[in-house]
């Protein structure tokens, strides 16, 4: 099975306890009050992780961009987290008990995040799969990376993977995701979770959420997901780039619990049968009885039998040891059949 050991000695796998990560991404409007308030929901919710996204007004659009869209630079500024912000957060995390990683946008913000962050990962961003100087970088920091797929045709990931493998990355867990916000049911594609394992089985597949709702999330850990990316928010009615389809405190908890639920329901492909089973042998299986009386000296043929519950007496597959033996006491008809009736 497919394993990702984290920083932080996580071990994540295919069909493993699902690594939970609450996304964030502006839906703190730019507020460190904000912030703190879903870093606590989410340790409440029960995610495993809590993750931002480390982009700034230089890292994310150009000038080209801005100059055509003066609002944007306003926007991208105020929602952004400045570093001494994000260092601010991730020890917050640090003291609640959750795991703080980031998504970064540029070499320095990559360094921020492993030097200053201590981040048990990196989160490479879907629009990255075709830069390879980038993904060079990153993946020569020999840091655990999660690799999100979306926009992405199947030879792209490939060729992301294996720059990645180039330069040494080899602990990755690699994401399934539909970069629509939010992404319909009937476009989710969740099958591709088995298409990327029979891809690239060396690394775990998880599934990066962009749904409403939880149905796709707890089917994805039904498929394997070993890790399961959802946007969090505090309050939908809130006006933000993410709250559309974001996932509010009550709504995450039920995902997380049956995500979790679900993945002990799967078990193993072994066939198991556990204790009680064998208990309700005795009180659900058939065992041979008499259709018939038979007198004592009879020998017993196939038709002086049938079958009914309880099981305490030879199974229905024993017919064998009862048939050509001789009744060696009379037998009431609709008694079930024990040894010390026959000879």
């Amino acid at each position: 099975m497919a394993e990702c050991i984290l920083r932080d000695g996580t071990v994540i796998s295919d069909y493993g306890r699902p690594y939970i990560v609450s996304e964030l991404n502006s839906s703190h409007n730019g507020s460190m009050e904000t912030a703190r308030q879903m870093i606590d929901a989410s340790v409440d919710i029960g995610c495993d992780c809590v993750k931002f996204q480390s982009w700034s007004v230089s890292s994310l659009y150009s000038k080209t961009y801005y100059d055509a869209n003066p609002i944007s630079k306003r926007f991208v500024k105020k929602f952004s987290m400045a570093p001494e912000q994000l260092k601010e957060l991730a020890e917050y995390c640090r003291l609640k008990k959750i795991a703080f990683s980031s998504t970064p946008y540029s070499e320095e913000e990559v360094d921020f995040l492993v030097e200053e962050c201590d981040v048990p990962y990196i989160k490479i961003s879907s629009m990255e799969l075709n830069n390879p100087k980038f993904l060079r970088y990153i993946g020569k920091k020999h840091v655990p990376i999660i690799l999100s797929t979306g926009m992405s045709t199947m030879d792209e990931v490939a060729e992301a993977v294996d720059v990645l493998h180039g330069v040494g990355a080899d602990q990755m867990v690699i994401l399934h995701c539909v970069s629509i916000y939010p992404t319909i049911l009937t476009n989710v594609n969740l099958n591709n979770i088995i298409g990327l394992r029979e891809k690239f089985g060396m690394h775990p597949i998880g599934y990066s959420d962009h749904t409403e709702g939880d149905a796709a999330a707890v089917a994805a850990v039904v498929l394997g997901a070993g890790v399961i990316e959802k946007h969090l928010t505090l309050d939908k009615s809130k006006v933000g780039m993410d709250n559309g389809m974001a996932t509010e405190p009550a709504k995450f908890t039920e995902l997380v619990s049956k995500c979790r639920h679900m993945q002990i329901a799967m078990g193993g492909k072994e066939r198991i049968l556990i204790q009680q089973e064998f208990d309700q042998r005795r009180n659900m299986r058939r065992s041979i009885v008499s259709a018939r009386d038979i007198a004592a000296g009879e020998i017993i043929e196939e038709t002086d039998l049938c079958a009914k519950r309880p099981g305490t007496g030879f199974a229905p597959n024993q017919i064998d040891q009862v048939t050509g033996k001789k009744a060696v006491k009379d037998i009431e008809a609709d008694t079930i059949i024990l040894p010390e009736h026959i000879n």
